[in-house]
């Protein structure tokens, strides 16, 4: 049968395997949609509960549920998990650790220590640990393999994929992580063994640490040589796998219509010591079409009795996480290189004394004096004619505009946007999480803090995450900040309650006058409450500078 041919999904009633898909986001779906084909939808996990009453619209007969822990009290014979790369650990660690079988989504993990504990907890508890490299389960995939291991095309010698496209961009991870696992896991699968050799260069452009094109050489033994190529920034659509032997060629393009497997009886001899072209005939490979992810979900409900998992298994998706490291690795080597070179031959326009840390890329404007022992984390944004002490921090995709002066002990954390003319007094706190626990990891979760133009903020003065400090309000040494504060509004405490108005030269305002206006004692500027809580001053445009006169 060509590729081209129609097949109708085969369901089997009989099973009695029900299957639990813990996310139901763009991929999850396809789990849902598939597994219910199949006759094996048992329940649906996610914590958006739209979406959960849209699933139990769409599929009457299957229980939601907005938390696995209730989930996993269930007889599921085992658990997919099509959530966030960033949570796959946690989840699978929970379930396997319920003497469950589960199917994780790819990446297994985000490092290989998390990877081989999962390894370990399951062969502890006796369970399937399966990974979601659903191009093994590819009828192409899998027909390429065995005319290799059959020596259709001899020896094998180079592969190259190609994986690009205009989207989808990102945020949490690069091209590499998000489009390379597929490749390389078909790279293992064909060859078998571990790269001696990985090395990795990109392109970031859309975003100062997210590469999003990557170009990834890897050399196995056996002088076995393979290259990907991956963007997300790309004309148009394509994904190709070319593998070339000694007797011949395949080419697999998936984002073709025809999907056909292509061998060329092409190559290069060698005739009395002289390399001469071999141009033979071009062959369609006949193989039986389906759908991958319906083909990878029969091969784990097949395992649920407890059948070794052969194909995708933890420890071949530990080979794929670790060849990444090392390619991620090297891109970074590579970047730090290049911005090493960069910061010899341009010249700052701001001044970091020698024992300050500054991660490029980053933006500092001129004129920005950074002091002993600080450290800028690559991402962040700063103005100019900023004034940071000793020991301050400022993290990743943290913003801070102009005129702003951070005294000594600072950290101010992702999250956080902080206006021209703040002013941050010695050892005061910024948070972006408003519950944390140590072994929990809740960085997709970090909250907003703004605090607007002119505002003053204590010493030892804590602002618990997600608040908004209006302009020019002053929070007091030691009080804690745990709602919004309205501009000018003095605040006091613990919790931090307001006691007043402050003037926009930082001095408290006297009780108004009989037209309702408080008047500054160092500027003579007048200030109304235009309604109840929301204080303007008078004489001069809260965007507009101080007056040459009065700005000391």
């Amino acid at each position: 049968m060509s590729a081209k041919s129609k097949k109708t999904l085969k369901i089997t009633p009989k099973t009695t395997k029900l299957i639990c898909v813990v996310g139901a986001g763009r991929w999850g779906q396809n789990h849902i949609r598939t597994l219910n084909q199949l006759g094996c939808l048992g329940g649906i996990v996610d914590t958006d509960p739209a979406r959960l009453k849209l699933f139990s619209v769409q599929y009457p007969n299957v229980p939601v549920f907005s938390h696995l822990n209730k989930a996993i009290q269930k007889p599921f014979a085992g658990f997919v998990v099509a959530t966030p790369a960033i949570t796959h650990h946690e989840t699978a660690k929970f379930i396997i650790q319920h003497k469950k079988h589960v199917l994780v989504e790819k990446p297994l993990s985000l490092n290989t220590p998390d990877a081989q504990e999962l390894i370990q907890l399951a062969k502890q508890f006796k369970v399937n640990l399966m990974v979601g490299h659903v191009l093994l389960f590819h009828p192409a995939i899998r027909k390429m393999r065995a005319l290799i291991a059959n020596g259709k095309i001899g020896k094998l010698q180079y592969l190259y994929s190609n994986r690009l496209n205009l989207g989808a961009v990102r945020q949490e991870e690069n091209a590499l992580w998000s489009f390379a696992p597929h490749d390389i896991s078909i790279f293992q699968y064909f060859i078998g063994h571990l790269p001696i050799k990985v090395v990795a260069n990109g392109g970031m452009f859309l975003q100062p640490h997210i590469h999003d094109v990557t170009i990834t050489s890897l050399t196995y033994p056996d002088n076995i040589v393979g290259h990907i190529f991956v963007s997300w920034l790309h004309p148009f659509k394509e994904h190709r796998l070319i593998v070339i032997g000694s007797k011949g060629m395949f080419q697999f393009e998936d984002s073709s219509k025809e999907k056909q497997i292509l061998f060329f009886e092409k190559g290069i001899d060698w005739q009395k010591g002289e390399p001469v072209k071999r141009d033979g005939a071009t062959e369609v490979i006949p193989y039986e079409p389906g759908e991958p992810l319906a083909k990878e979900l029969e091969y784990f409900i097949g395992r649920l009795d407890g059948k070794p998992v052969e194909t995708a298994g933890g420890e071949s998706a530990l080979e794929v996480l670790q060849i990444l490291e090392q390619a991620s690795c090297d891109l970074d080597r590579e970047a730090v290189a290049v911005k090493i070179n960069l910061l010899h031959v341009q010249q700052k326009p701001y001044f970091a004394h020698e024992s300050a840390i500054i991660d490029e890329p980053c933006e500092i404007g001129k004129d920005t004096k950074i002091w002993h022992f600080s450290h800028i984390s690559s991402g962040a944004k700063i103005g100019k004619n900023c004034n940071f002490g000793q020991n301050v921090f400022v993290a990743k995709d943290a913003v801070i505009g102009s005129h702003v002066k951070i005294q000594n002990n600072v950290s101010v954390y992702t999250g956080a946007i902080i206006e021209d003319e703040v002013f941050l007094g010695p050892s005061c706190v910024l948070t972006n999480v408003i519950n944390p626990r140590s072994e929990i990891n809740r960085h997709s979760l970090y909250k907003k803090t703004i605090i607007r133009r002119g505002v003053t903020i204590g010493a030892n003065a804590t602002i618990v995450c997600g608040v908004e400090i209006g302009s020019y309000a002053f929070i007091a040494a030691g009080a804690v900040v745990t709602r919004n504060v309205p501009p000018y509004a003095l605040m006091m405490g613990v919790p931090a309650a307001q006691t007043g108005w402050m003037s926009r030269h930082g001095v408290r305002l006297p009780k108004p006058d009989k037209t309702g206006a408080m008047t500054c004692p160092e500027s003579g500027f007048r200030y109304k409450e235009t309604k109840s809580g929301i204080l303007k001053c008078l004489d001069i445009d809260e965007e507009q500078p101080l007056p040459e006169m009065v700005n000391r």
